[in-house]
C-alpha cells in the first residue's frame, strides 16, 4: 500500500480544528484551519496521534479534556513576560494555547493516552473497536 498524504487519508469530517482563543471561529476542516501552535497530527493503523511542542512547559500545567466527540488541549501561561529582556530573535513558543478538535466517532475518546517526553506532548486516540476492519466468514 502506498503512503498517502495526511489530508488524503482522512475525510474532511474526521478531524475538525478550532482555536478556542478565537471566539468568533468555528470548527473547520484540518485542511482549511491550521493550528497556530506547533503540532503534528497523523494516523496509523492503530489510531490518531497528536504531538504538540511543549518545550519548557510542565505536564501538570497542561489540561486535556474530552467531551462527546471533542478533545481540547490547553495551557495557560501564568507568569508575565520578562519585560527586561530585549530579544534579538524569538523562535521558541512559550505562549498559552487552547486547541480543540472534533474527532470522528471511528476513534475512541474513552481510551485517550497522553505522555510528555523531552518537551513533546504526545496524545494517542485509538480506533474504536466498532470501526476496526472485521473478517467475515462465509457460511
Amino acid at each position: 500500500m502506498t503512503r498517502l498524504q495526511f489530508h488524503e487519508r482522512l475525510f474532511p469530517t474526521d478531524l475538525l480544528f478550532k482555536n478556542f482563543f478565537e471566539t468568533d471561529s468555528n470548527f473547520q476542516s484540518h485542511v482549511d484551519n491550521k493550528p497556530s501552535y506547533p503540532c503534528d497530527l497523523f494516523t496509523t493503523d492503530e489510531g490518531l496521534n497528536i504531538e504538540i511542542a511543549a518545550v519548557g512547559l510542565d505536564k501538570k500545567d497542561i489540561k486535556i479534556e474530552t467531551a462527546e466527540n471533542q478533545i481540547k488541549i490547553s495551557y495557560e501561561r501564568t507568569d508575565g513576560e520578562n519585560l527586561s529582556v530585549d530579544y534579538i530573535h524569538r523562535g521558541i513558543a512559550r505562549r498559552s494555547f487552547n486547541l480543540g478538535w472534533k474527532i470522528s466517532p471511528k476513534f475512541n475518546l474513552n481510551k485517550v493516552k497522553a505522555d510528555m517526553d523531552q518537551g513533546l506532548l504526545t496524545i494517542f486516540i485509538p480506533i474504536a473497536d466498532e470501526a476496526k476492519p472485521k473478517a467475515i466468514k462465509i457460511g
